[in-house]
């Protein structure tokens, strides 16, 4: 007997595991299902809320009434007892009695109900916080799952290797563009040098190339000639006169 009952027990911690595994497996559905739940839960608890605060007004105003028909009566009982009309009297005595046996039974009802609100509404407020903290709490794993599956597929797929392999032919490509551009360079150096044309440039940043002209020289073309010469020629004139 003895075998036969681990064999059970085996056999039902086995249908726990898969049941587990289920559950593991869609635990993201099962939970948002049971938010909807909750949240349906809530709109139920709200309605049956407010009817129960419907009811207790109801009942408050009847209340309400019936210590205003006690106030009434009362003064209609004295005015009754002053004129002597005491069977009118104690028909309103006992009118006062009836009304106030319905305010003794209905008072405490309407402070039950009243209490019974507040229970209710810290309930409801409680429960909202808790749906909203689980409904946080699966938003952030669903986003953990959907990073883990891009991690878990990039992986898979090799393209971490393939991003660095890129990354080393991106190096390899600048590399061999600045070969490049140095032996441009170099060429033109050489070309310059073949030509003369360096040593012009030396001579043109020196201001000394021939045929070099700067604004100032052309102003000073172009500036009418100075009257030095006709103040000698003035001079010898009068010496001859003279």
């Amino acid at each position: 007997m003895a075998i036969w009952s681990k064999l059970f027990t085996l056999g039902r911690a086995a249908g726990n595991d898969a049941a587990a595994a289920v559950v593991d497996a869609n635990a993201l559905r099962i939970l948002d299902q049971e938010i909807r739940d909750a949240d349906k839960a809530q709109g139920k608890a709200r309605d049956d809320l407010a009817g129960l605060v419907a009811r207790r007004r109801i009942l408050e105003a009847e209340v309400e009434s019936f210590q205003s028909q006690v106030a009434k009566y009362e003064g209609s009982a004295r005015t009754a007892v002053e004129k002597g009309n005491m069977d009118l009297a104690r028909q309103v005595a006992q009118r006062i009695a009836d009304l106030e046996q319905d305010i003794s039974m209905k008072a405490p009802q309407v402070a039950d109900m009243r209490q019974a609100e507040e229970q209710i509404h810290t309930a409801i407020a409680a429960t909202d916080r808790k749906i909203e903290q689980l409904r946080r709490e699966v938003e952030v794993v669903k986003v953990n799952e959907s990073v883990q599956k891009a991690q878990a597929t990039v992986a898979a797929s090799g393209a971490g290797n393939s991003l660095g392999s890129a990354a080393d032919s991106l190096a390899r490509i600048r590399e061999r563009q600045m070969i490049r551009g140095e032996k441009l360079r170099a060429a033109g150096e050489l070309e310059d040098r073949r030509t003369g044309a360096d040593l012009d440039e030396k001579l043109r940043l020196a201001g000394i190339l021939p045929g070099q002209s700067s604004a100032d020289d052309v102003l000073a073309r172009l500036a009418p000639p100075k009257p030095t010469l006709q103040i000698e020629q003035r001079r010898d004139t009068d010496s001859t006169e003279s």
